[in-house]
């Protein structure tokens, strides 16, 4: 039997271990259209947990999407709602949580993931995020002007409270599999090297 460090650790015994061992949510940060929704939903399949979204639970308890609730109740109802939907699943045990870009801007959120969950910043450069949402017409912020001013302003602003993750990991180009296994691999290390 061959000696394997814990960056070779095999997938299938990484999965097993933080199967057995995670006990807190995973939540996913990062800009939007860095692909927390994809991947949080592959990484959740493959660990047999359930995936939750918080842009959609927000808009499951309004009866509305993110932007109808943009447009007529304001960003910051929007937030409040946002951080209430991310509490009540940081409550919740194990799972795995895509939250909405801005939902670290709120003091409270960012406590309570750090206190709750295990948390991963998914980071994808400018240029790609512009072209990933180019066509997007479900956000609402990139509405109120030019999309790639408004999305490096907004990195900039947030860059430093997603710098507060546990894990930090680029998504990878292609397809969200790759990226789930590198995340795999990092909560592996992350998990074994901390008690969770």
């Amino acid at each position: 039997m061959t000696d394997k460090t814990d960056h070779n650790i095999n997938t299938e015994e990484a999965v097993e271990f933080l199967r057995n061992h995670l006990r807190r949510p995973v939540v996913l940060v990062g800009m939007m259209g860095v692909g927390k929704t994809a991947v949080g939903r592959k990484l959740a399949d493959r660990l047999g947990f359930d995936f939750k979204d918080s842009d959609r639970i927000v808009e499951e308890k309004a009866g509305r999407s993110v932007t109808e609730i943009f447009d007529t109740d304001g960003e910051e109802k929007f937030r409040q709602a946002e951080r209430n939907s991310i509490l009540e699943v940081l409550s919740s045990g194990p799972c795995v949580l895509a939250t909405g870009g801005g939902a670290v801007m709120n003091a409270e959120t960012r406590k309570a993931i750090k206190s709750k969950g295990l948390s991963i910043w998914l980071k994808l450069d400018l240029a790609n995020i512009v072209r990933r949402l180019e066509n997007a017409d479900d956000r609402p912020l990139l509405k109120k002007g030019d999309p790639k001013k408004i999305l490096q302003d907004l990195m900039s602003a947030r860059e430093q409270l997603y710098a507060e993750a546990d894990i930090h990991l680029e998504s990878q180009e292609g397809k969200a599999s790759e990226t789930v296994g590198a995340l795999i691999n990092s909560l592996y290390a992350y998990v074994k090297n901390d008690t969770v």
